[in-house]
């Protein structure tokens, strides 16, 4: 992670929220009903040409998306295979767009160096990151769906970026990825979910999440089901969990354990989100 390299203090408090996360597993080791939690959100609509400026009604088709998924109420939970059904998660969140701000870059494209988030460099500053998650719409360069930052770093950047092709299910959002999971996804990041292949590619990582099985690498397209890797047979790779790469339509489904870690998130380094 970049910000580990420019923030040496990020280190600790990652470990520290890993430990927070594992004391609440142990003390809830099954999964509770909970009282939903609902995250305030600023969207940042920054556009190049006008046809980037997407509208509200692109902007509310991602939040429906959102809050299906995080309560785990998508009609597409269906399709989960019949041994992981069992392990569809609701993780008692609903989001809630309550600002909308619009800004005319010069820029044709951002890339993660976090320049979209902020004013000199010709994107938006955060408003209020501690209290509310901060989600910039822009053009992004070479193929970039989206990005987070995850718990514990600087305020100046704390959000997740969304190109704008891969926002709602509406206006500009493009096929595959015209469902909403690619936020769905990288508000999982921002709630200290890891990918599912743990960004290893020899299947010696971990996810850190017990029930999504261990697999070599990401996923993409609309795998067929089994697909098996790190000798995870017979059932292999979860690649219809949200934190895979997988086309929209594909991914379907948080575990208990990736909605626990989401919970620990919350009572730790985004507990202002809850205030």
């Amino acid at each position: 992670m970049l910000l580990l390299e420019r923030h040496p203090a990020y280190r600790g408090r990652l470990a520290a929220l890993e430990l927070a996360t594992e004391r609440l597993r142990t003390r809830r080791p099954t999964p509770q009903k909970l009282r939903t939690v609902t995250i305030n959100c600023i969207v940042h609509v920054v556009w190049y040409d006008a046809a980037q400026n997407i509208g509200k009604s692109q902007i509310d088709s991602q939040f429906a998306v959102l809050n299906r998924d995080f309560r785990a109420r998508n009609t597409d939970k269906s399709k989960v295979p019949t041994p992981w059904k069992g392990l569809v998660a609701d993780s008692w969140l609903r989001f809630k767009c309550v600002q909308i701000t619009r800004t005319k870059t010069t820029q044709r494209a951002f890339t993660v160096d976090d320049g979209v988030k902020r004013g000199a460099s010709g994107g938006k500053s955060p408003i209020n990151p501690r209290s509310h998650l901060n989600i910039w719409v822009c053009p992004l360069s070479g193929g970039l769906l989206g990005y987070a930052q995850f718990p514990g770093g600087p305020a100046a950047t704390d959000g997740v970026v969304i190109n704008y092709q891969a926002f709602g299910t509406r206006g500009t959002a493009q096929l595959p990825f015209n469902k909403g999971r690619t936020t769905t996804h990288e508000i999982g990041h921002y709630f200290n979910l890891r990918h599912i292949w743990a960004d290893t590619p020899d299947c010696s990582g971990s996810d850190l999440v017990a029930d999504a099985p261990n697999c070599a690498g990401p996923n993409y397209g609309k795998p067929r089901w089994p697909a098996i890797s790190c000798r995870n047979g017979p059932h292999g790779d979860m690649f219809m969990n949200y934190m895979d790469y997988v086309d929209d339509d594909a991914m379907f489904m948080f575990t208990p354990g990736q909605s626990l870690r989401i919970r620990a998130a919350l009572a730790g380094p985004r507990a202002g989100l809850t205030r």
